[in-house]
């Protein structure tokens, strides 16, 4: 799968352009920063982790764990992100324990798998709404629906950052191309009538 191409899927679906876009389309070549030099602690990491395992649990194919989504995510928002953007996501990991505990009364990494997936789908409908106003805003007054182009425009929800990272970690790993999408190291001619069945794998290559 072209990176551009999933990057363009991860949008449609959170209904925002991709955070860091630019450099992650262009794959820039930058020195993998410390997340820890940017604010992120191990802490930061392990809630990274159970919400992208939520977002992308484990069923009959490997999950985000399985990718290692958190540590790979972590890196991204150091090395891809502005400041804006990485105050923006580590905000976000407070105000998520913030809605944990309003709506269950105890922090996210206590709650079990089901009202972890409860709490994880009412964030992602408030996403999409505030994502859809912030679009909204945005052709109002004529901006680039692009988060590298102004940091003083409203950034996305941040659950659509953490559902965009964990969806682009996971499919840009080892494990979600071939365990996950089909793989194959070295394609062969092109094939534009390809047989499909229903069901079917998407191609990671």
């Amino acid at each position: 799968m072209d990176r551009r191409d999933l990057l363009k899927m991860i949008a449609a679906s959170t209904g925002a352009a991709f955070v860091g876009s630019n450099a992650m389309a262009w794959g820039l070549k930058v020195p993998a920063t410390d997340p820890s030099k940017v604010g992120l602690s191990k802490d930061d990491i392990s809630l990274m982790s159970e919400v992208a395992e939520t977002i992308m649990p484990r069923t009959d194919t490997p999950g985000a764990k399985d990718a290692q989504c958190a540590q790979m995510m972590a890196v991204l928002v150091a090395d891809c992100y502005t400041p804006v953007q990485q105050q923006a996501f580590k905000d976000g990991l407070r105000k998520l324990n913030l809605a944990s505990d309003e709506r269950f009364d105890t922090p996210f990494l206590v709650l079990s798998n089901a009202q972890r997936f409860e709490l994880l789908t009412e964030l992602d409908a408030e996403a999409r709404k505030y994502n859809a106003e912030r679009n909204l805003w945005g052709a109002v007054n004529q901006r680039p629906n692009s988060r590298d182009a102004d940091d003083t425009d409203p950034l996305p929800h941040y659950f659509t950052m953490f559902k965009q990272l964990t969806l682009f970690t996971f499919f840009t790993s080892e494990v979600g191309a071939t365990k996950v999408l089909r793989y194959v190291g070295i394609p062969g001619k092109f094939d534009g009538d390809l047989p499909y069945e229903k069901g079917d794998r998407a191609w990671a290559t």
